[in-house]
């Protein structure tokens, strides 16, 4: 128990830096890319840290393989540099009993990355579509006060001022075949409820003019919503990830992303050999090239799941056997021998 404590306080110093900076980096390129929408939609500072919030999935997702896998080999080597994996060796723990030391948690990062790449990010994703569906929406309700000959719509639009979505004495005006209606209003809001947008008029008249049945009708209100001039949504609902993934299997939409999830997230677990391979070395008579290895096969890895693994469905059980039987096979021509 003490060896797996101080195993894992060793990873722990050792992932948690290089996790940190990835993720402050990511971070910084994620959050550029949605600064650069401020020039199309206008967001606030609350609006944007919300926007940002529904990226971290994916960021910790793009991180925390390449992370993880780096750093169980880096700490590998470093006991190593330090004769400590030698030490450990010599009271009859092989490089297999440290591995099964390192594969609950192992395991635990894969499905936490499973949970998170196929539960969270599409979600997240329909929330960013939705987001800027709303402010793009908002956008074309951009009206400037003290300015004839505006358009909301089917309406002709005039405002007195306005502070940011209140607009103060508003009149509208629209002409339908023999009628001409008329509304007055003392305050308006235009109001953001679960995506859908809406023009809350608040204590004001409306006056319909008939001239075919020569009428004149006036009708007072308090609150009164304006809907038609908000085009619908063309974003398809989205309820649970399982009803999202089964739908996009059936329409064969989207299966490369599945693919590409589901490989990236077990990749610390399929590698776990190639983690011992690079770990493991001779300070003595061997230079320590983890870091360089691990770099070589995390690009190998991705190359061959983007250009191979994510043409055909088969290939979520096909890729890991083969990467689990070249991993060992490695692992037997190298420190299987030593060790």
């Amino acid at each position: 128990m003490r060896l797996n404590n101080y195993l894992y306080s060793q990873l722990s110093l050792t992932f948690f830096p290089i996790f940190l900076g990835l993720f402050f980096i990511t971070s910084v390129v994620f959050l550029v890319r949605i600064a650069s929408l401020t020039s199309v939609i206008t967001m606030n500072f609350f609006e944007l840290f919300q926007l940002y919030s529904y990226t971290i999935p994916q960021i910790i997702f793009y991180t925390m393989p390449i992370c993880f896998f780096i750093s169980l080999a880096i700490t590998l080597s470093k006991l190593s540099g330090e004769y400590e994996l030698t030490v450990i060796t010599s009271f009859g723990l092989n490089p297999i009993k440290i591995l099964k030391i390192f594969l609950p948690i192992t395991i635990i990062v894969s499905m936490i990355l499973l949970i998170i790449s196929i539960g969270l990010i599409p979600k997240t994703k329909y929330l960013t579509k939705q987001f800027m569906e709303v402010k793009k929406k908002e956008a074309n309700f951009n009206i400037k006060e003290s300015e004839f000959g505006q358009k909301f719509g089917e309406w002709l639009i005039y405002i007195n001022s306005k502070v940011d979505k209140n607009y103060q004495s508003v009149k509208l005006f629209k002409t339908e075949k023999d009628q001409e209606h008329f509304i007055i209003s003392k305050e308006a809001i235009l109001d953001n409820e679960d995506g859908n947008l809406s023009f809350k008029l608040i204590d004001g008249k409306v006056f319909v003019i008939d001239e075919k049945e020569q009428e004149f009708n006036q009708v007072d209100y308090e609150n009164m919503y304006i809907n038609n001039a908000i085009t619908g949504s063309s974003m398809e609902n989205f309820t649970t990830s399982y009803d999202y993934w089964m739908q996009n299997f059936k329409l064969k939409k989207d299966t490369d992303d599945f693919i590409f999830f589901v490989l990236t997230s077990i990749f610390p677990l399929i590698s776990l050999f190639l983690v011992i391979t690079f770990g493991y070395f001779n300070p003595r008579y061997e230079k320590n090239r983890t870091v360089a290895y691990s770099v070589l096969t995390i690009v190998i890895y991705f190359i061959l799941v983007k250009y191979i693994g994510d043409k055909f469905i088969h290939s979520t059980y096909l890729i890991p056997i083969f990467w689990i039987l070249v991993s060992y096979f490695l692992y037997s021509k190298t420190i299987k021998k030593e060790y």
